[in-house]
């Protein structure tokens, strides 16, 4: 059992929120003889800090981009990556019921980073070291790429005279409905979305070729068949 952590970046996003998870759990913090170091450092820094640290205790980072040979030259290591979006103004709540990404070399290692998530609050799965990549797309995403998305969506709510922020309240409702599709598009209504398109392309039109790209991949999700283009797009001005 791991009762003694010495975390490297305990003031960023996540290395405050594990610290102070950690410390409700009863593990010590910032022993001498810490029984696993954590690195919760930028994923550009990771292999520098770990090259500066001696040998010995089981070494972890929480990226999830990061291969284990940042890790080099330790051999008892492992990663764990909380597949949550933290702030810095919240606490370790933020850790309870997410997923953690365990990715280790030896059944050692696994057990330990699974005991860690655990400990954590986060519900571990094994993750590949090879298979980082797509995963790690996968995770922007659904995080990053919704922020930009909102910001978007919010601009052309700005366009109408709507409140931005009143897209809150829906996309909170998409979640705890199970991301259960609804729209034009899940009912076949292609006037609408041609009429969206006509609207965007006067008072957004930087947005049109984002709009028809997502139609696109929404029809494939709804088993709808999307018209041709020239179906969805009016003859634009000249």
């Amino acid at each position: 059992m791991i009762e003694r952590v010495k975390i490297i970046g305990a003031s960023g996003r996540v290395g405050s929120v594990v610290s102070a998870r950690l410390a409700e759990r009863g593990v010590v913090l910032g022993a001498d003889d810490p029984q696993l170091v954590l690195l919760c450092v930028p994923d550009r820094a990771i292999a520098e800090v770990a090259a500066e640290i001696a040998p010995g205790p089981w070494i972890a980072h929480v990226s999830g981009a990061t291969p284990l040979a940042a890790l080099d030259p330790h051999v008892r290591r492992f990663s764990l990556h909380p597949l949550q979006s933290f702030s810095k103004a919240r606490g370790p709540e933020q850790l309870d019921g997410a997923w953690g990404a365990v990715t280790a070399e030896s059944s050692e290692a696994r057990a330990v980073g699974i005991e860690l998530a655990q400990t954590l609050g986060l519900r571990p799965f094994l993750l590949d070291d090879a298979d980082r990549a797509v995963y790690h797309a996968g995770a922007a995403f659904a995080a990053n790429y919704l922020v930009t998305l909102r910001a978007l969506a919010g601009s052309l709510l700005e366009a109408a005279g709507a409140p931005p922020e009143a897209l809150d309240p829906l996309l909170r409702g998409v979640l705890e409905n199970g991301f259960e599709l609804t729209g034009p598009i899940a009912r076949g209504d292609w006037e609408t979305v041609a009429r969206h398109l006509e609207a965007i392309r006067e008072r957004r039109p930087e947005l049109e070729e984002l709009y028809v790209a997502l139609a696109a991949a929404t029809a494939t999700l709804a088993a709808r068949e999307l018209p041709s283009a020239a179906l969805l797009r009016s003859e634009a001005p000249a």
